[in-house]
């Protein structure tokens, strides 16, 4: 096949970071995708109305005239009232957890994933049909964190069948198989995750613009995630949790955690896709199944896919920073039509 058109692509979890690099990364998704679900992990977090307006007003401005959609999000609270929330409804698509210190800008997440502990503002979700993101993942051993993460999934889900939630940027076999025990539980995946192991990250030379966390896992984990993907498990859509750090401090001691993958997200896809013979199935994984899930029509957006080589810049700069995208200086085999 020598073109592929893409049918409004949506990019279910998304950084977009703020100020310079905002400028800089918010059109390298706003170009090929139709919208996306905006992590609201800033510094400080979003969790007030003018906050969250604002960051979306410099999300569109950023932009310019790309016909997209950014779909906003709040930093979970223990105790935003049922008011506050039910103002919000119209302005946020879901409301996202993040457990205490586990990964970038999450030092004011939770504490204490204990269900009564968070049953004030979950009820309220539940109620008014708002969605829960979850970052899922303990403090434990760091190859075993989502894997420990599951029982929490599960007693939120059960105590709160009415309440719709999303496991973020799944990475184990035991997330893909919990997608079929319980009705209300649905799951994004990265593009990383799909390609590549902890054996990628650190089993040769350190990579550093490899590192994320969720850590990647096993070959196994990456085949479960992957036969999901490629049959479009229609509880399961892509999140690329692309997530740019200037390069200084990604090589470096204390590396960040975070792939960039905006740039060639939807062109890997593709041939990743097409390579396993699945290519039908590829505007199910980015789009339909997110609209089914959110119960959201975006305004259509065609991106048309063409067998050419695309030659991935080394970096990308702002002001005096560069950010490094995932396959940075490496030649693909799909590229966007101009």
């Amino acid at each position: 096949m020598q073109t592929f058109t893409v049918n409004t692509a949506l990019d279910m979890h998304l950084h977009l970071r703020d100020e310079e690099m905002l400028k800089l990364v918010a059109p390298l998704s706003s170009k090929t995708f139709a919208g996306a679900l905006v992590m609201p992990n800033l510094v400080p977090p979003v969790t007030t109305k003018e906050a969250l307006l604002a960051y979306k007003q410099r999300i569109i401005e950023a932009c310019g005239k790309d016909e997209f959609e950014p779909k906003m999000t709040l930093f979970f609270k223990n105790d935003y009232p049922y008011e506050f929330l039910e103002e919000m409804k119209d302005e946020i698509i879901a409301i996202k957890l993040y457990p205490a210190g586990i990964t970038t800008n999450s030092e004011t997440g939770v504490a204490s994933m204990d269900v009564e502990v968070l049953r004030p503002t979950l009820e309220t979700m539940s109620k008014l049909g708002i969605p829960l993101c979850i970052h899922g993942e303990t403090n434990g051993f760091v190859m075993d964190r989502e894997k420990e993460f599951m029982p929490i999934y599960e007693s939120i889900a059960s105590s709160f069948p009415e309440l719709k939630i999303i496991m973020e940027h799944i990475t184990t076999k035991d997330a893909v198989n919990l997608l079929d025990k319980y009705d209300n539980l649905y799951a994004t995946v990265t593009l990383h995750h799909l390609l590549i192991t902890l054996d990628d990250v650190a089993g040769g030379m350190l990579q550093p613009h490899l590192f994320c966390k969720p850590i990647a896992k096993r070959p196994e984990d990456r085949s479960a995630l992957l036969e999901a993907a490629l049959n479009a498990h229609p509880k399961l859509m892509f999140g690329s949790d692309s997530a740019p750090h200037p390069k200084h401090k990604k090589e470096c001691c204390g590396c960040a955690a975070g792939v960039f993958t905006s740039p060639v997200a939807l062109q890997v896809l593709a041939d990743l896709f097409e390579t396993n013979g699945k290519l039908e199935n590829l505007n199910s994984f980015v789009s339909l199944n997110a609209q089914k899930i959110y119960n959201y029509k975006p305004k259509e957006k065609l991106i048309k896919l063409i067998k050419k080589d695309f030659f991935v810049p080394d970096a990308y700069r702002y002001n005096n920073e560069l950010v490094v995208p995932m396959f940075a200086g490496e030649k693909l085999s799909w590229s966007i039509e101009e």
